[in-house]
């Protein structure tokens, strides 16, 4: 039996599965890209660097935008939490 009784939470953790499982494919895709670029580019082909860079750049805004996406879907899911009401996961200062 599931530990979380909202439906709300098991979609935000379906949510955050299927954001790890797309960040971790964007990344092996990134690590792929910057072999095949570093090949090209240590073969003599210096005109593929730019278009790899920013293709590489855009897979790291992506993975950045799709991090905030999970963290803002948990941030939702512990609020439903019974008894959890106004407690968040960082430390607050004390006054």
């Amino acid at each position: 039996m599931p530990w979380h009784t909202d439906p709300r939470q098991g979609r935000g953790l379906t949510a955050i599965d299927a954001v790890t499982a797309l960040i971790v494919l964007l990344l092996v895709v990134q690590i792929w890209l910057l072999s095949v670029t570093l090949d090209t580019f240590l073969a003599g082909h210096t005109e593929t660097a730019l278009p790899a860079a920013i293709a590489s750049g855009v897979l790291c805004a992506v993975c950045f935008a799709l991090y905030r996406f999970a963290r803002r879907v948990d941030r939702e899911a512990r609020s439903l939490l019974p008894g959890d009401a106004g407690r968040t996961s960082e430390r607050q200062p004390q006054p």
